[in-house]
């Protein structure tokens, strides 16, 4: 998988050493099982103003990760305010990737539609709120895992014709 992903844990808890980051170290062992480079790890509170700075200083870094992935604060706690942190810090919504997530953890729990979850794209770094539950976050990157080469190669500019397309493997021009 030619893919570079970071990875921020957004917990009050967990950031205070209360508890400890399970999500963030579950999500990190999936994605480099799936042949991903991680490139970067982070534990944040819950706090929208630190974590739209971290997202825009981790997407405008000169070797930024194809792909940042959030966990936790989706929710509907008074303290979770990831989704309105990662829409202003990015420029552009990408909905599907939100709805597929919450379609895949409906079918092992009803509170996937409590979720905020959000996804979109700063420059050229596609940013993902996962749940922060373990579990949550290693079934919505499994989802996840299914599109980021491609979007990552999108987002790099890259050209995407069909099989059999003109131009395409297998079609001329």
């Amino acid at each position: 998988m030619n893919l570079r992903v970071a990875i921020v844990t957004v917990s009050d808890r967990s950031a205070r050493g209360e508890r400890e980051d399970r999500t963030g170290a579950e999500l990190a062992q999936a994605v480099t099982d799936a042949g991903a480079a991680m490139v970067r790890r982070e534990l944040v509170p819950d706090d929208p103003e630190a974590l739209g700075a971290l997202l825009a200083e981790l997407c405008d870094a000169p070797e930024a990760p194809d792909l940042v992935l959030t966990a936790g604060g989706t929710g509907l706690g008074p303290r979770d305010r990831t989704p309105e942190a990662t829409l202003a810090a990015c420029e552009r919504e990408v909905p599907g990737i939100a709805e597929a997530v919450r379609a895949r953890s409906l079918r092992v729990t009803p509170h996937a539609m409590l979720s905020r979850a959000v996804a979109g794209v700063r420059g050229r770094t596609l940013v993902v709120n996962l749940p922060g539950s373990p579990g949550g976050a290693r079934d919505g990157w499994t989802v996840v895992a299914a599109v980021a080469e491609h979007a990552a190669d999108q987002l790099r500019g890259g050209d995407h014709p069909r099989p059999g397309a003109v131009g395409g493997p297998g079609g001329s021009e």
